[in-house]
């Protein structure tokens, strides 16, 4: 009974009662106002009050709803909050535990492991870079194959020999992680990509492909490049260092692909022993560009390469045809003791011209110099 009579409802109903009987009264006291026009007078004040009643009461359920709504929203986020670390969890156990397989003995358990760490950068960009990285570590672990010491020998319609068992179960796991690197990698097209780093320092590599890929440093610093290497189409948003690949006891560079790729950065190829064919047609050098003390055993091609920095072929050797006829000459270029094969018609820039020595070497000159 109490709670009743503390109800708004009931007050409002008696107020608006008293303001019909009020002013319904008042008004019958001016001789000049009907009954009628004083009872309707009266209930549109009593009805006045009851709006009034009504405006409130929604605006009170309008509080209540948006109270209501901000309860759930929290309580939404916090299930979210509660979602993303347990999906962080779960992803933090499955990396650890892959990363704890690849030094399982069974090679197929390594390749799982392997495609697992591949998955789960798929999933979750933060962990591309760091799975990239484990790729490149595990790539950088020594390596050797009875194919890759007689590489040089072998003529090219003789199979290649083949390992241990052991070796060929290895050599199966490193190519799925070279495999792994070049699809985490995104497309040279992707405008608003990052562009991952590479550490390959070492590494002992096999059909290495990135062709099409964005990059952002790579390091393949004293590497060995085996059968064939395909940079063609690559983007390289960070500097690009070789130093010295192919030049370690046992390690060679075979053919090497980088056709129509861009270097937008420094592009580092000092002391690089190329044992093949090495093509870098329509490649744009953005940057600053060294192929000093490199060795060209076979064909180098540079046909319609554009450089926008300076170049140094410094100590560089051409022992085979070199194709030097670019799109775009280097604003400087370091010609010191370059020496090219005097029997082999070079293409060459206009102002370029080759010097035969005494000895009967031969290097190249500008004229300019």
């Amino acid at each position: 009974m109490k709670r009743f009579l503390r109800s708004p409802l009931l007050w409002t109903f008696v107020l608006s009662f008293v303001l019909l009987l009020a002013v319904g009264g008042w008004l019958l006291t001016d001789p000049a106002t009907s009954r009628s026009e004083a009872l309707k007078t009266g209930g549109v004040a009593g009805a006045a009050i009851v709006a009034l009643y009504a405006l409130w009461l929604n605006d009170r359920r309008r509080r209540v709803e948006e109270r209501r709504q901000e309860v759930e929203r929290q309580r939404q986020e916090l299930e979210l909050r509660r979602a993303d670390q347990d999906r962080d969890r779960i992803s933090d156990e499955r990396f650890a535990k892959a990363v704890e397989l690849l030094g399982h003995d069974a090679d197929q358990v390594r390749v799982g492991a392997l495609h697992a760490l591949a998955g789960l950068a798929r999933g979750r960009e933060l962990y591309r870079q760091t799975v990239l990285d484990i790729l490149c570590s595990y790539l950088r672990r020594p390596f050797d194959h009875p194919r890759y010491e007689g590489e040089a020998k072998r003529p090219g319609n003789k199979l290649p020999e083949r390992g241990k068992p052991e070796q060929e179960q290895e050599l199966q796991v490193r190519q799925t992680a070279q495999r792994l690197i070049g699809e985490l990698l995104p497309a040279a097209g992707a405008e608003d990509a990052p562009g991952y780093d590479l550490d390959l320092t070492g590494a002992v590599l096999e059909y290495f492909d990135l062709s099409e890929r964005k990059v952002g440093k790579l390091l393949l610093r004293y590497a060995g490049l085996y059968s064939s290497t395909n940079l063609s189409g690559c983007v390289f948003l960070g500097p690009v260092y070789l130093t010295g690949a192919g030049t370690e006891k046992g390690k060679r560079i075979g053919y090497f692909r980088c056709n129509e790729a861009k270097f937008e950065q420094r592009a580092w190829f000092s002391g690089v022993q190329f044992s093949e064919d090495a093509e870098f047609s329509y490649t744009v050098f953005a940057g600053e560009t060294s192929f000093k003390d490199s060795v060209f055993a076979k064909n180098a091609v540079f046909a319609d390469a554009e450089f926008e920095g300076a170049l140094d072929l410094r100590r560089a050797r051409f022992e085979g045809f070199g194709d030097l006829k670019f799109r775009k000459a280097p604003g400087s270029v370091s010609l010191y003791n370059t020496s090219v094969d005097p029997a082999r018609d070079h293409e060459l820039p206009a102002d370029w011209s080759v010097e035969t020595l005494p000895d009967g070497r031969a290097r190249l000159t500008v004229k300019d110099l």
